[in-house]
């Protein structure tokens, strides 16, 4: 078995190289490389590793013909055309606890050093002045801290905060207020967090919402004096506004750690002494090098090995408890799509899933995934990762219902396809085993995997007699069969599992019994 093949070209600390050596990965080491190098040597490789250095860009990912997974030792993903590896399904995955202590606490050394005057303080005293009036500080004590994003990193400053006496405020739309209360932590709006700061840090992404977050509008709800702080992205502060409003007098001082442009060429807010910068430092301490490193390459490892994919941002999350309980729902999805697929002609127009019973309380979203997955696996390069974006190119309509009652089962998966017919499987576990137990509304109780014949008939007899013959005279053996019908003489369906494949000649022949109007041979 060829080894997988692990392309690192920004710094990593030897801890996660060893993690990923031990896993039998070949890890190549390159060092920093510009998009068009990379794309290069892209294509050998399952595996891209990168901090913030490294681009990578929709040319890069088209060139990595066998790539997995895309890691980021870190949080931040600006770097990364996650669009289009996600498209290409390609796994795009973060570090997002190992920096947390050191971003934080970065965070709050630089809102000190502020408050406190301390880099010009500093350099005054080593110019030979003793300058104390100069120099006058601001208590921490008492102010209002507003955080903008209150992921972790968010929440660790805003425990900090609390511990200095500070008031704090926040707004984070994608944390539940109940969730942010529970944090002592006042929820407000953004406009909130603006008005009442005196001390502002933010602490979310850079994507196409956040990009200039804070201009002139948003600087003129400030108060007179504030303090601004960033660790998180340069970019989300538009730096022209930010410099006059400095000068203005507005804001009295502003810490930053990042950059629009990084190295800050000629930026004019350097020149500035209410300025303080440091070059990007928010994850760099040799304690978070080694946690984001260790956390990113046993990720890596355990998706690759054990199929357990933590921290993707283009997968859907789901804690343990979640994961175990819809495990065996995933391989059922999967089961069904491929089922369906082969029972239906032609492009399909519209899908609807119908999920009935206990398992309505979970994401579901992985269920989905996998049905999609199944459908189009012998069609398109499709895995979990781009499962719903096929599904949204092909202009396929699809619909979720979710029914607190399934029948006699515990849990029911239904699907259905339509173009201009239907066709419909709804699936279950048994003895935690993947069951089919209806199509098209039949009941039946098939085991989806190898061979199944399918067979739409009328309710009359002879037509096993007739299958078992014509499969007897080739030697071919019935491992177990299920008749389902809706009332006595009607239509009816007729599944047997197969020990082995038939061919056309096969099929048509047992088409020759009268009462039987199609058949199908399903293989998974």
């Amino acid at each position: 078995m060829e080894k997988i093949k692990v392309l690192v070209t920004d710094p990593l600390e030897e801890k996660g190289i060893e993690i990923l050596k031990n896993a039998g990965f070949k890890v190549d080491e390159v060092g920093k490389q510009s998009p068009e190098k990379l794309a290069e040597i892209i294509k050998d490789y399952d595996v891209l590793i990168v901090r913030s250095g490294t681009k990578v860009p929709k040319e890069v990912i088209e060139k990595g013909e066998k790539l997995k997974i895309i890691g980021r030792a870190g949080v931040g993903l600006d770097n990364i055309d996650v669009e289009a590896a996600t498209l290409a399904g390609i796994v795009v995955m973060n570090a997002p606890e190992g920096n947390t202590i050191s971003a934080a606490e970065h965070t709050i050394a630089l809102m000190m050093a502020l408050a406190r005057n301390i880099p010009s303080a500093n350099n005054s005293v080593k110019e030979g002045k003793w300058e104390r009036k100069k120099f006058m500080g601001t208590e921490l004590y008492g102010k209002t801290l507003g955080i903008i994003g209150l992921g972790r990193i968010g929440k660790r400053v805003a425990e900090i905060g609390k511990g200095l006496g500070m008031k704090i405020v926040a707004y984070d739309p994608y944390i539940s207020e109940e969730v942010i209360r529970n944090m002592g932590v006042a929820v407000v709006n953004l406009e909130g967090v603006l008005k009442q700061a005196d001390f502002l840090t933010f602490h979310i992404p850079l994507n196409d919402e956040t990009y200039h977050l804070i201009g002139d509008r948003e600087f003129e709800m400030m108060k007179d004096g504030v303090f601004i702080i960033n660790c998180a992205r340069g970019g989300i502060i538009d730096e022209e506004s930010l410099l006059r409003y400095i000068k203005k007098g507005k804001v009295k001082g502003a810490a930053l750690d990042v950059f629009e442009k990084e190295p800050p060429e000629k930026n004019l807010l350097l020149q500035l002494d209410q300025v303080i910068a440091t070059p990007h430092l928010g994850a760099s301490t040799k304690e978070a090098q080694m946690n984001v490193a260790q956390q990113l390459a046993q990720q890596i490892v355990d998706a690759l090995q054990k199929r357990i994919v933590k921290n993707a941002v283009n997968l859907p999350a789901l804690d343990e408890k979640s994961l175990e309980y819809i495990r065996g729902y995933l391989s059922l999805g999967e089961k069904i799509g491929i089922f369906l697929r082969q029972l239906i002609d032609g492009e399909i127009k519209e899908i609807v899933l119908e999920y009935s019973g206990e398992i309505i309380n979970y994401d579901l979203s992985l269920v989905r995934a996998n049905v999609i997955v199944g459908l189009f696996s012998e069609e398109e390069n499709v895995n979990l990762v781009n499962a719903p974006l096929i599904v949204k190119e092909k202009g396929i309509k699809l619909r979720e219902i979710r029914k607190e009652k399934a029948d006699e089962f515990t849990n029911l998966i239904t699907v259905e396809v339509k173009n201009s017919k239907k066709v419909s499987v709804s699936g279950t576990l048994i003895r935690e085993e993947p069951r089919i137990v209806k199509i098209d509304g039949f009941s039946v109780e098939a085991v989806p995997k190898g061979y199944l014949l399918i067979c739409y008939n009328e309710d009359k007899p002879g037509i096993m007699g007739h299958i078992g013959t014509v499969l007897g005279k080739r030697g071919i053996n019935i491992a177990s069969m299920t008749l389902g019908r809706k009332k006595k003489g009607g239509p009816a369906i007729t599944v047997l599992n197969l020990d082995q494949g038939i061919d056309k000649e096969v099929i048509n022949k047992i088409e020759e019994f009268p009462a039987i109007h199609s058949v199908r041979l399903v293989r998974i």
